[in-house]
């Protein structure tokens, strides 16, 4: 199978912007003989603490997921990516949908943990992330820091044949000194960024394809003073079930496409679960964000977002 994971340099919080990149960039990828299309997290909107998000979520059946439906029937290949959307319940969720070569939806998977700001946005979800296609591999769906934990391995491991992951992965800020302690801190970041997206493959035992975020991100620091200046890892790679890399874009690529031929199947993951809650460790800066961002987060969105309606979907043609 020719996969494709598409990267992206969106315009946080412009829907019809990214819709129109998103479009571009992955009839590319269809026009290359790609059978399988993935689409970075957030690829409706991107991400960052900005405000204006708490308006960009879309319905489960609106302009997102009729562009994934339109794509998978243009190139006749499976299509997925996640995007913030706002449910029949009032809350807002992380949901990756995937629609199959005939335009029907497969499956969905809400991803589990918020990270850090996103706590902000949407709330968590508790299914699997496994789903099957018809006469087709059954896909294993994780979204970013989902890479990062053991539960999602434990949810996958042995039961999927191809992984289609996203992410929407930030640096360190690149304006808050001391400039050497977060330019030290930035390197050790951006390895992390490509690392869990490449050694996923080792803890499950199936080909990889992941999308991911470029481009620069300026924005507020929950509950700081100082701005958050920085930019986005990219990372968009593909690898085998063996975890070798056989396509992969830096962010400094901008908008694009990889494409590999992958075999999808199980095989012998070749690396063991650790015990512990974190498959990769983080470093104390991290563990910060990771709470105070969690607990600013969790208010945040009850005041802000909980409850609105979503983003009203403009006049269009029926899905093609």
């Amino acid at each position: 199978m020719k996969a494709a994971a598409i990267q992206l340099q969106a315009r946080v919080a412009d829907v019809d912007a990214n819709l129109e990149a998103v479009e571009r960039v992955a009839d590319g990828a269809g026009a290359a003989g790609a059978e399988c299309i993935v689409l970075p997290e957030f690829f409706t909107t991107g991400i960052g603490f900005v405000p204006e998000l708490a308006d960009a979520a879309l319905a489960p059946d609106g302009e997102a997921t009729d562009l994934l439906r339109s794509l998978a029937r243009r190139h006749g290949a499976m299509v997925g990516g996640s995007f913030l959307c706002r449910d029949p319940d009032g809350e807002v969720r992380n949901a990756f949908f995937l629609a199959t070569a005939d335009g029907a939806l497969a499956g969905r998977h809400d991803k589990d943990l918020p990270t850090m700001w996103e706590n902000a946005f949407y709330v968590g979800g508790s299914d699997d992330g496994v789903i099957d296609t018809p006469h087709g591999p059954t896909i294993g769906a994780a979204v970013c820091w989902e890479l990062m934990r053991t539960q999602t391995v434990r949810r996958l491991r042995g039961r999927i044949d191809l992984a289609l992951t996203g992410s929407g992965w930030w640096s360190v800020s690149e304006n808050w000194p001391p400039r050497s302690l977060f330019s030290r801190l930035e390197a050790a970041n951006h390895r992390a960024a490509v690392d869990a997206a490449a050694a996923f493959a080792l803890y499950i035992g199936a080909p990889v394809v992941h999308a991911a975020h470029a481009g620069d991100l300026d924005c507020a620091m929950p509950w700081l003073p100082m701005p958050y200046r920085g930019h986005f890892e990219g990372g968009t790679l593909i690898t085998d079930a063996r975890g070798r890399i056989l396509d992969v874009l830096d962010r400094t690529d901008g908008d694009g496409f990889a494409i590999a031929d992958v075999e999808p199947g199980r095989q012998a993951p070749l690396r063991d679960l650790p015990d512990r809650f974190w498959l990769h460790r983080r470093g104390a800066v991290a563990t910060l964000a990771w709470n105070y961002q969690r607990l600013h987060g969790r208010s945040w969105y009850r005041r802000h977002v909980r409850g609105r309606p979503a983003r009203p979907a403009p006049e269009r043609a029926p899905v093609a």
